[in-house]
């Protein structure tokens, strides 16, 4: 049964409408998903319409099963067999049906995200490249921009004009489809690919399922692409009853192919088209919603609509700027210190942010004060494959381990192959010493050039640490490995994002510790990248602003909020249409927040910009009745809990010596608790802490730790 009662005029408006083609441009919040589904509904218990011949497409298997659900709920059998699913299930069955017409088998094999990467690993091999150096996220976008381009591998190396990489990567494609064709397997981007061609090549068999679809539904419409569209058309091309469901405001995904023009534009290819808005908002308050409402207004490729919630006003949206980012860090974990004390749980709040490495920062501060997080769909910034690349560098300077020889003897490439360090490393075992001294004393007699190379890189390393400057030293250790030129000759993006955080992070470090050395700075790494904490369900989510897209929390923290971070400031070189992706992005951070949204800034010198900070435009779009500017000034509270911008790591404190300690001494780390130090040795304090943690060696000048003191006793 359809419970009208359920929606306001406009949904129900959308639900009941009779037109061929239908545009329901559905807000943020707004119940798209109720109206979609009691629309199926409403066509098959009122209209009378046979449940086999309504097609929803979805985005997500997790949205066709809800749709599934929902519709069971109202109707029970009656609603049973409606065509459900994402577009690449849906492509998979008529394929699995008439694919032989291609020449090939019906039971042909999709392939996997582990099958593809399997496959790259086979072509690496065969070509003689190395995943570090070529990405297979990277290689798999470069092979499904080629596919969707319609360049074959051959075109692909037509286009590659001598140049090294290109070819490489060229190399890679070919293997890749020839691997595939003599399995007669597709990926996901061949479904739709083969089943637009079948229906090109093929018209009567695009009618045949053309035919058995006379409503067409589509959620999700403002992500859909041009391949994606045009088989939305082929198969509409008979009975022509096409309904549509998104948000222009929403198409945050270009970069995946998703055009905007295609949702804004759908009434020109359609002329006869009804557009229905539904503007009322479910989720957020009128504050937060006003706030979204006055940045995304800027936009041109839109069509206009006003959020409005009859959830209140609320509070006002709340802006910071910080002195730093370790300020800005320390100034959202204070909040959420706050409003956990005000009965928010942990998983009631996120922090978004508009790149990968903007994450580092908050991460520390959130480990040090022991706020359980957790990274939606990534990695924690001192896991990622190009930080680990970095550290290890610098470890072979301190330390010069097996392990950090075994990770970057041949990143980037210095074809160094695994034979040759099994045999180093059988040497090493024999003579007791480590890989790197083996190849030091010239013990092993091939590659001579390049081992010699590789010392000489690091005992000049090893010479310059002793000046003291950190991140002078990091600086050289990029340049002379060549490690930055190859993320820059591929346009890792990305990944040189995530280094340039790195050389803020060290240079911060040695601001705050002019006295500390490289090997204490690992040392302080090395107490993030422990993850002895115990995984909760109720924790602080981190994620960019793309992965929550479709996700809400009760409290949300967007950080970053600068000019050339975000707004991006390679998508800002793309001009209006970049600017205009950026705004949306916004919008959809914003629209994220129920009840509290908080945005940050800070105003230091950036690496990734290769600049100082200044605020970011969607701050300033805000329309000042909905935002509350906060002291900007950082502030202290003798309460002992840092608040606002005060930095938690007190610049001025001293390091202590090492004559402080004696066996016996009580001490407070500041992860691991209480301790006792039960060894001392060469300024190293062995020091056992309580379960889990047990026994650890930590400098005695390092900054974590302290001896406890009366005021511990109080």
């Amino acid at each position: 049964m359809i419970k009208f009662s359920q929606l306001n005029e406009n949904q129900k408006q959308a639900v009941i409408d009779d037109s061929d083609h239908i545009r329901i441009i559905a807000g943020a919040g707004s119940g798209k998903t109720r109206v979609l589904t009691m629309r199926i509904a409403y066509l098959i218990e009122e209209k009378q319409v046979r449940p086999y011949h309504i097609l929803a497409i979805t985005f997500t298997n997790k949205a066709a099963r809800e749709m599934k659900t929902r519709i069971n709920d109202m109707l029970g059998d009656a609603g049973t067999g409606c065509w459900i699913s994402t577009i690449h299930s849906l492509c998979m069955r008529i394929l699995s049906e008439d694919i032989s017409a291609l020449n090939y088998p019906k039971n042909f094999t999709v392939v996997d995200a582990d099958d593809q990467r399997q496959i790259l690993k086979e072509a690496y091999k065969e070509i003689g490249i190395e995943k570090k150096e070529y990405p297979y996220g990277v290689m798999l976008d470069y092979i499904a921009d080629n596919k969707y381009m319609g360049v074959d591998p051959e075109k692909a190396m037509d286009f590659t004009y001598g140049e090294e990489r290109l070819i490489n990567k060229a190399k890679v494609y070919a293997y890749y489809d020839n691997r595939l064709k003599k399995l007669y397997a597709l990926d996901f981007d061949d479904l739709i690919l083969f089943t637009t061609r079948l229906f090109r090549l093929h018209p009567v068999i695009l009618e045949k399922w053309a035919k058995k679809f006379h409503y067409i539904h589509v959620d999700e419409f403002q992500d859909v692409d041009k391949e994606q569209y045009f088989l939305i058309k082929q198969l509409s091309s008979v009975h022509d009853h096409v309904y549509v469901v998104g948000d222009p405001d929403q198409t945050i995904f270009t970069w995946r192919g998703a055009d905007v023009n295609i949702i804004v534009n759908f009434d020109k290819d359609f002329p006869d088209t009804k557009t229905i808005v539904l503007n009322q908002n479910y989720r957020s308050t009128n504050n937060i919603l006003s706030g979204a409402n006055s940045v995304i207004k800027n936009n041109k490729a839109r069509v206009d609509k006003e959020l409005f919630s009859k959830n209140g006003d609320g509070s006002k949206i709340i802006h910071k700027t910080c002195m730093s980012e370790q300020g800005e860090a320390n100034y959202v974990a204070n909040q959420i210190i706050k409003l956990r004390g005000d009965g928010y749980n942990y998983s009631d709040m996120a922090v978004l942010y508009r790149a990968n490495y903007l994450s580092r920062e908050v991460e520390k501060v959130l480990i040090e004060n022991r706020i359980p997080y957790v990274i939606y769909g990534g990695l924690r910034f001192y896991e990622r494959m190009e930080v680990k690349d970095i550290l290890s560098y610098l470890r072979m300077i301190t330390r010069g381990d097996d392990l950090a020889f075994i990770r970057i003897i041949n990143t980037p490439r210095r074809g160094i192959g695994q034979k040759t360090l099994d045999a180093i490393q059988a040497m090493a075992i024999e003579k007791n010493m480590s890989m790197y001294d083996v190849i030091r004393n010239g013990l092993y007699p091939k590659n001579r050039d390049t081992f010699d190379h590789f010392v000489h890189m690091v005992e000049k390393w090893k010479e310059d640490m002793k000046n003291g400057d950190l991140e002078l030293l990091l600086q050289e250790v990029l340049d002379d490995s060549g490690y930055r030129t190859m993320l820059e000759k591929d346009n890792e993006t990305e990944r040189l994002e995530n280094v340039k955080s790195l050389l803020d992070d060290i240079k911060q470090y040695a601001q705050d510790y002019p006295d500390s050395s490289l090997d204490e700075y690992l040392q302080m790494i090395s107490l993030y990248t422990d993850r002895a904490s115990e995984e909760t369900s109720d924790a602080v989510s981190l994620c960019t602003i793309h992965s929550a897209k479709g996700l809400e929390f009760e409290v949300v923290f967007v950080i970053g909020l600068s000019e050339g971070i975000f707004p991006s400031e390679r998508t800002l070189a793309e001009g209006q249409k970049g600017l205009e992706e950026e705004r949306r992005l916004a919008y959809v951070a914003y629209t994220r927040a129920k009840k509290l949204l908080y945005l940050s800034e800070s105003n230091s010198f950036s690496y990734v910009i290769q600049s100082a900070k200044l605020p970011s435009r969607f701050i300033k779009e805000i329309d000042d009745e909905f935002i509350d500017h906060v002291d900007e000034k950082p502030t202290f509270k003798k309460s002992g809990i840092f608040d606002e911008d005060l930095v938690i790591h007190d610049k001025k404190k001293e390091k202590p010596k090492d004559d402080l300690y004696r066996n016996g001494d009580t001490v407070i780390h500041k992860i691991y608790g209480e301790g006792v130090v039960i060894g001392i040795d060469n300024g190293v304090l062995q020091i056992a802490f309580a379960f889990p943690h047990g026994i650890k060696k930590i400098l005695a000048g390092h900054p974590s730790i302290r001896k406890k003191g009366k005021e511990d006793f109080s």
